[in-house]
């Protein structure tokens, strides 16, 4: 089996405080083919995450990292870019930049709030969902990027999933049209959900002949 992580975060985010060799080791002892370093770059000035992002940094670690595990290891340079349709001046710029997978992520939106805030404020499940859905559908039309970062995000936080499946379609036929993928995003189950994101049900609806999903954990592959 080629197993693969294409959402991995270094210590160039946020998020993280891990070196991609300390990745490397790890992914060579748990026997994974495939890395892909996914940091974080954040554009709103309300994200923890703004301003954070080095890419010059990033790289040169990057390709010292590559070539040191060359022969053990496939890694890939990526980047999890939040919101990109909000930031066209700013996703245009990284174009430039040779990255091999980019993930397109919803994570700031209802009055700029992140959905863990939302829950705590007493934001509704009901209502947090609809207004993920209208930005997911803007960030897939906009396109540019490879996937969807963990679509359904918002379930981490509510451990619940609500959605209008036309809605949901409009989503999937966007996102077909510019070749973009959901990923399979198992933080969840660290989190005591008992399904990745997405869950079954929206991978049900999305799959369909030829269609490809990104699997964090496993493989990018076509269905069908």
């Amino acid at each position: 089996m080629i197993i693969n992580d294409m959402h991995v975060h270094t210590r160039y985010s946020i998020d993280s405080g891990t070196g991609m060799e300390q990745y490397c080791i790890n992914a060579v002892q748990l026997g994974i083919n495939t890395i892909c370093f996914t940091d974080h770059l954040d554009s709103n000035i309300n994200d923890d995450g703004f301003m954070y992002y080095n890419i010059d940094a990033y790289f040169k670690e990057f390709e010292e990292t590559k070539a040191k595990y060359d022969n053990r290891l496939m890694l890939l340079s990526g980047l999890e870019f939040s919101e990109p349709h909000y930031y066209p001046d700013e996703f245009a710029a990284i174009q430039k930049y040779p990255y091999d997978f980019i993930i397109g992520s919803v994570h700031f939106f209802y009055n700029d709030m992140f959905p863990s805030q939302m829950a705590k404020n007493g934001v509704s499940c009901e209502t947090c969902f609809a207004y993920y859905w209208d930005e997911v559908l803007k960030m897939v039309s906009f396109g540019g990027f490879d996937c969807v970062g963990h679509l359904d995000f918002p379930k981490r936080y509510y451990h619940n999933l609500v959605y209008a499946e036309d809605k949901v379609s409009e989503i999937f036929r966007n996102m077909i049209l510019h070749d973009i993928c959901p990923e399979i995003n198992t933080s969840s189950l660290r989190r005591g959900l008992d399904q990745a994101l997405p869950d079954l049900d929206l991978l049900t609806l999305y799959k369909r002949p030829r269609r490809k999903i990104c699997y964090r954990r496993f493989r990018c592959a076509q269905r069908g």
